[in-house]
């Protein structure tokens, strides 16, 4: 079996109170409204070959990254922890020092797509706390959707320094190719893929499919393919990493259906090429220990 990181996926409690989006009376999330802990997602990271995980924030609130930062201390197979600062604050920059002291500390995520402000990223962010980011070495995930692309492309353009990784290929519309959003999709993602310093996870793109798919390996490939190509051709291997988005995830389906959907489309590539896409770019991106 193939050496596999899932760089994207989340723990959570919600009786800790700050995941704000996460609520019962949405009949959609009210699956998700339990506990998802380390004990949860083992057997299914066993079941695959998942030696190795990136955690990802999921709630705004710095105590939501030192709940993950001791999960990560008591379970050796969370690799990376990718927390949340808001870098607009002035003391944006004193929060990152204190979390960079964890080794598990890979980076921050701004919820980007939940701002009120969708050019958020272009002109919000302290430059200090950019600065910070670089001084330590760390990355950024871009939580965007389509229309965020072209202030995220600003941004870019201005920090070229720092690793960016977009979660979910900016959530494209899945299984709507040809329309005119996937179009414009198509060309906001190749503008930002040109930048050198730009990665992309393949994840999270189940849930992004119409609920027709849902559950059904196959419907999903046939609606996942034409964004899974695009990016392939965009970003090519070296630039593109393999994650769950679990238990996201189990809105659409289940972990082993996502890694059927996923060998469907990664498995025409060449073994090494393979290699890059399951663990290799996720690896490097993060700077995760080797097994």
């Amino acid at each position: 079996m193939i050496q596999r990181i899932d760089s994207h996926q989340h723990f959570w409690r919600p009786a800790r109170g700050d995941y704000t989006w996460l609520s019962a009376s949405v009949p959609t999330l009210a699956p998700l409204v339990r506990d998802f802990l380390p004990e949860d997602l083992a057997p299914l990271l066993q079941a695959h070959g998942v030696g190795r995980t990136v955690l990802v924030q999921a709630a705004e609130s710095k105590a939501e990254t030192d709940f993950m930062l001791d999960l990560a201390t008591a379970h050796d197979v969370i690799g990376g922890v990718v927390g949340w600062v808001d870098l607009s604050r002035p003391g944006a920059v004193a929060s990152l020092e204190r979390m960079a002291r964890h080794p598990r500390f890979k980076g921050v995520r701004p919820m980007l797509q939940d701002l009120p402000d969708d050019d958020w990223i272009a002109h919000r962010p302290r430059p200090d706390a950019l600065r910070t980011l670089l001084r330590f070495g760390l990355r950024f995930d871009a939580l965007v959707k389509q229309r965020h692309l072209p202030p995220l492309l600003r941004f870019l353009k201005q920090w070229p320094e720092l690793p960016v990784v977009v979660d979910h290929g900016a959530k494209p519309p899945v299984g709507a190719h040809g329309s005119e959003d996937f179009e414009r999709w198509r060309k906001s993602i190749a503008a930002v893929a040109a930048l050198p310093q730009v990665c992309c996870k393949f994840s999270g793109l189940w849930g992004e499919a119409p609920p027709s798919t849902h559950g059904d390996v196959d419907a999903a490939v046939r609606a996942v393919r034409p964004v899974w190509e695009h990016l392939l051709d965009v970003f090519g291997p070296d630039r593109l990493m393999w994650g769950s988005d679990w238990p996201v995830l189990t809105l659409a389906g289940n972990y082993a259906g996502w890694v059927a959907v996923s060998e469907a489309c990664i498995g025409s590539l060449s073994p090494s090429e393979q290699a890059s896409v399951w663990h290799g770019t996720a690896q490097r991106f993060y700077d995760l220990p080797l097994h």
